[in-house]
């Protein structure tokens, strides 16, 4: 079996952990081992081997999708690492995988959303296995035994039974409260996203419902595929014009984390017995089913308050009801159009080579932590607006000015003048830790010249 891992979405509604330069896939939530992208490559390996894994993704999330491979221990495979040309929707996501795979008709495909938590995995696995046998006449989507109405997720009424499976009369958009209720008490499934099919079913029923995304991959350049493909959903481009739909019912724990709601019941273990859930040392006094979710060492101390979700990062705090969580979206929307940074981005930032965390800035000045991983190295670069100064604080760095090279250790530093071409890099095999200091009239991440770099940036 092939696997397809849809790794390419921005997870808006978990702002401010999730971002769209950080989403939520990669996260490593509190008292959570894994990253969410990482549980379901772990899942994904149980259905074939790391050659049949495919990722679709984009350009920016490349290089973390391949630091966290190599966090598992397993191998990159280059060109298994699809990367958009631009973000088409799911449809001409997964066209764009069963067009790269190069199998033969019958292979039998399975599609993944990254951003997703199962907690049996083995029956999860069992599940697909058993699926199989529909492939041959259905493209097989997993519905979700609903817990509870929830208004964040898609709906699939079920039809004729197909042994333990159904074929599918209608799929429904996310509903409201009432009509949430009215499905979870007729049978429906929630909509998951995870699908099954054989890849000549798959040809012909693009064909058949979405004949532009068809014709639009047809052609050899990507590029051109994807300029001529409309953005639409597997959802609506497919699933819902076709009469060969079945769903195989998994009854087990399912969260797409789409919401502080549903991270809030992911997090059932963590509850005290007034249903609050934190995680460090925070004080709930008279309060009953919150969750703070900080980062910080500040204390934190609720009196009298009722089903609040709180999150406390370095540079946004998010506090609203329960009831709300759907609406975080519309928050990212309104940061977006005034141009706030912080929709995009975290006050840590990650690179191919490592990462680095903003401590202090100001119009003129700039304060940074880098952690360079071992034997990795930046681009050979230079700076036309600020200089720089590096200090070691743990590892060694070879710092290269000028093509001039030399090593720095603990408490060692070099100054970098304006203008001056200059890499820094970790030669060791232990992390690397520098404050780096900027200074000068303009300090935005576009002001580098690269001259040389591992990662053709």
């Amino acid at each position: 079996m092939k696997v397809i891992i849809l790794a390419g979405g921005s997870g808006t509604r978990l702002w401010p952990l999730s971002r769209t330069h950080y989403p939520k896939q990669f996260l490593k939530l509190e008292k959570i081992e894994y990253s969410i992208f990482q549980y379901t490559l772990k899942r994904a390996l149980k259905l074939g081997k790391m050659d049949d894994i495919f990722f679709v993704t984009n350009k920016s999330y490349y290089h973390l999708i391949a630091e966290q491979i190599e966090e598992l221990g397993l191998r990159i495979i280059e060109e298994n690492i699809l990367v958009e040309p631009e973000p088409k929707n799911t449809l001409p996501a997964v066209a764009y995988a069963v067009k790269m795979m190069n199998v033969v008709d019958s292979e039998v495909i399975a599609v993944l959303p990254s951003d997703q938590m199962v907690d049996d995995v083995d029956a999860i696995t069992t599940l697909f296995h058993s699926a199989q046998i529909l492939t041959e006449n259905y493209f097989v989507t997993f519905g979700i035994r609903p817990t509870s109405p929830e208004t964040g997720y898609g709906y699939i009424k079920p039809g004729n039974p197909l042994g333990n499976m159904f074929s599918v009369d209608l799929f429904k958009e996310k509903p409201n409260l009432e009509t949430a209720q009215m499905y979870v008490s007729n049978g429906y499934f929630w909509n998951s996203g995870m699908f099954l099919f054989r890849k000549s079913l798959f040809t012909t029923l693009v064909q058949q419902t979405c004949p532009s995304v068809a014709n639009a991959f047809l052609k050899d350049d990507i590029v051109e595929c994807f300029k001529e493909s409309p953005n639409i959903s597997i959802d609506y481009g497919l699933l819902e014009k076709s009469s060969n739909v079945a769903v195989a019912p998994y009854d087990g724990d399912w969260s797409d984390l789409g919401s502080f709601t549903t991270l809030y019941a992911k997090y059932d273990m963590q509850q005290d017995e007034c249903g609050n859930v934190f995680f460090n040392d925070e004080i709930m006094l008279e309060s009953t089913n919150n969750m703070v979710y900080a980062d910080s060492d500040k204390a934190i101390a609720l009196i009298g308050i009722n089903d609040l979700i709180i999150v406390d990062q370095r540079d946004a705090l998010l506090v609203c009801r329960k009831e709300d969580t759907q609406r975080v979206g519309d928050v990212v929307s309104m940061l977006k159009n005034r141009g706030d940074s912080k929709a995009d981005y975290h006050i840590t930032e990650y690179r191919p080579w490592g990462y680095f965390t903003i401590l202090e800035s100001s119009d003129f000045y700039k304060v940074k932590r880098l952690t360079v991983l071992p034997q990795k190295r930046l681009s050979y670069q230079m700076h036309h607006h600020r200089s720089e100064h590096w200090i070691v604080v743990e590892g060694t760095a070879e710092i290269t000015i000028d093509d001039e090279v030399k090593l720095l250790f603990d408490g060692e530093s070099v100054y970098i003048p304006t203008g001056s071409k200059h890499r820094l890099k970790n030669p060791g095999k232990v992390f690397l830790e520098i404050i780096e200091v900027q200074s000068g009239h303009y300090l935005g991440e576009d002001d580098i010249v690269r001259f040389e770099d591992d990662y053709s940036r």
